[in-house]
């Protein structure tokens, strides 16, 4: 007999370290929508943070992994799979890199994998190894990338963290040009921050982190982890910014749900590790890699990219139309389906209101509350949400509106 949400988020307490804090627990999805185990539906504009561009549970991407896991789940990285190599084939293609990928399991796992390929470059080119990052960054949950993240909140506890992060304000291309010594190697940065409230980069910013790159050898890191694989409009956010980092990963979205890393070179770099200087045992896992295949051939045949920045402008649109018409409500940012909510006060307790509506949404920070919804929402999917959305603000604040 299954379970109800009560039951299940009390064996949840029992039973899981406290890490997060559910108030549901979700028992099925598809498309733009899921389920509680008390069979409620809401929107998600959560995408499971950012993982599912493609909806819950697409067919294409289901069958794939139904098919792959009858055929092959896991051969170890001693032996070559075709799903691994035609996917890292892709990757190349879809970014004109001309490099090589190297597989991880998530997006701590390809960021760490990018602090060290900068490293071992960098011991090769005249002993460097800082990276600078950026404050109001985040980059995961390991030492290394919780080192290299720019928020204190995530960092408290772990001391010692390990060395070699230096921090410079975001779109303060001054700030990261005083960060630079003789012992940087490397600049690693997200083109829009995610958790740090997202925050898009300016095209001025990204273009002279790029020049200040070329001018001084270092590597450009991008950090794609949430902004990859079609969210902003574009397959990489970098390629709507009109430059070419060095180096970029992936996670979240790529494999459509089941778990996946990746880093992508360009060509210069991407013989840097070799063989034994670096390892997963799961990378590019055969089930993996053939949804990911399908998810890129999703978004390929749905026009996802166009769509997520046709819907985008929608969203955005009715978002600043509420922000307009509440004190409470101070900004909209963000790009493609990538946007930010700024509130004056606890953006938990929007994210609530917008529940009890029946729209999950999440926080980017205590003051933004972050829109993700699926790639593949469909016009009326989007005018209920803005409906749900105006209904949620009307109950928080509809007492205390302009004029």
């Amino acid at each position: 007999m299954s379970n109800n949400t009560q039951e299940i988020l009390e064996l949840y307490k029992k039973s899981v370290m406290p890490t997060y804090a559910p108030s549901i627990a979700i028992a099925s999805g598809k498309g733009v929508t899921v389920r509680d185990a008390d069979n409620r539906a809401f929107y998600d504009f959560t995408s499971g943070i950012g993982i599912h561009n493609v909806g819950h549970c697409h067919p294409k991407v289901v069958k794939a992994i139904q098919d792959q896991a009858a055929t092959l789940i896991h051969a170890s990285n001693l032996f070559a799979t075709e799903p691994q190599v035609n996917l890292a084939a892709k990757l190349v293609r879809l970014s004109g890199l001309g490099g090589k990928v190297f597989f991880a399991n998530s997006g701590a796992e390809a960021n760490e994998a990018a602090i060290k390929l900068a490293r071992r470059w960098g011991v090769a080119n005249g002993g460097r190894y800082e990276i600078i990052t950026m404050r109001g960054s985040f980059h995961g949950r390991t030492l290394a990338t919780v080192a290299a993240t720019g928020q204190g909140w995530c960092q408290d506890g772990y001391d010692p963290l390990p060395v070699g992060f230096v921090y410079a304000d975001f779109n303060d291309l001054a700030s990261v040009k005083a960060a630079v010594t003789d012992k940087t190697v490397a600049i690693m940065l997200e083109p829009v921050q995610g958790e740090g409230g997202v925050n898009p980069a300016t095209e001025e910013f990204m273009r002279g982190v790029r020049a200040l790159c070329d001018e001084k050898n270092l590597l450009m890191i991008c950090d794609e982890v949430q902004s990859g694989m079609g969210r902003t409009g574009t397959w990489f956010a970098w390629q709507g910014y009109g430059v070419e980092p060095d180096l970029f990963t992936l996670a979240k979205a790529l494999a459509g749900g089941v778990p996946m890393g990746a880093l992508v070179s360009k060509a210069r770099y991407a013989d840097v590790f070799g063989p034994s200087t670096h390892a997963s045992t799961f990378g590019g896992n055969p089930i993996a890699a053939a949804a990911a295949l399908a998810v890129i051939e999703v978004i390929e045949e749905e026009n996802l990219l166009d769509r997520a920045k046709e819907l985008g402008e929608l969203l955005k649109a009715a978002l600043q139309a509420e922000v307009d018409k509440y004190d409470q409500l101070l900004e909209v940012r963000g790009k493609g389906l990538m946007l930010g909510l700024a509130v004056d006060g606890d953006a938990k307790e929007v994210v609530d209101a917008l529940q009890a509506q029946g729209l999950l949404t999440l926080t980017a920070g205590p003051h933004v509350v972050r829109f993700l919804p699926p790639l593949v929402l469909k016009e009326d999917d989007l005018e209920d949400a803005i409906d749900m959305i105006s209904d949620a603000f009307d109950c928080a604040f509809g007492g205390e509106e302009e004029g």
